[in-house]
């Protein structure tokens, strides 16, 4: 999967990007609608150009004036990409490190079923040779 070059998105494009993965293709009025604290319609228009800018999405034209964005990757996808950013930035791109930092957050209350979860994935990774 290729990455796209845009840094980090900050609290409200990450708001709207979640917008418009929830909705699956939103008008600016939409996004506008389904943000929490929201700016001003002409903000939601200019961040909304600035992420397609950065290649996060495209718009098609419906019904006249109407436009309608929707996101270029999955959000699988998307999500693959910011966690290796995340860890590459604040980890070293280690996984180990990632892994400790996340088990040693204080509100962490992982249930003896989530923890079984974890190591059943990390068998699997074993497994897969990853």
């Amino acid at each position: 999967m290729k990455e796209n070059a845009t840094g980090m998105l900050s609290r409200r494009e990450r708001q709207i990007m979640d917008v418009i993965y929830r909705l699956g293709r939103a008008s600016a009025a939409e996004v506008l609608a389904g943000l929490p604290d929201p700016p001003g319609y002409s903000a939601v228009r200019a961040m909304l150009a600035t992420l397609e800018a950065k290649g996060l999405l495209r718009h098609v034209k419906e019904g006249g004036r109407h436009y309608l964005f929707y996101p270029l990757q999955p959000r699988d996808d998307a999500a693959n990409v910011a966690l290796r950013r995340l860890l590459q930035t604040f980890f070293d791109g280690s996984v180990k490190k990632t892994v400790n930092a996340l088990l040693n957050v204080k509100d962490s209350d992982l249930d003896e079923e989530e923890v079984e979860r974890l190591r059943a994935l990390i068998a699997q990774a074993e497994a897969e040779g990853r």
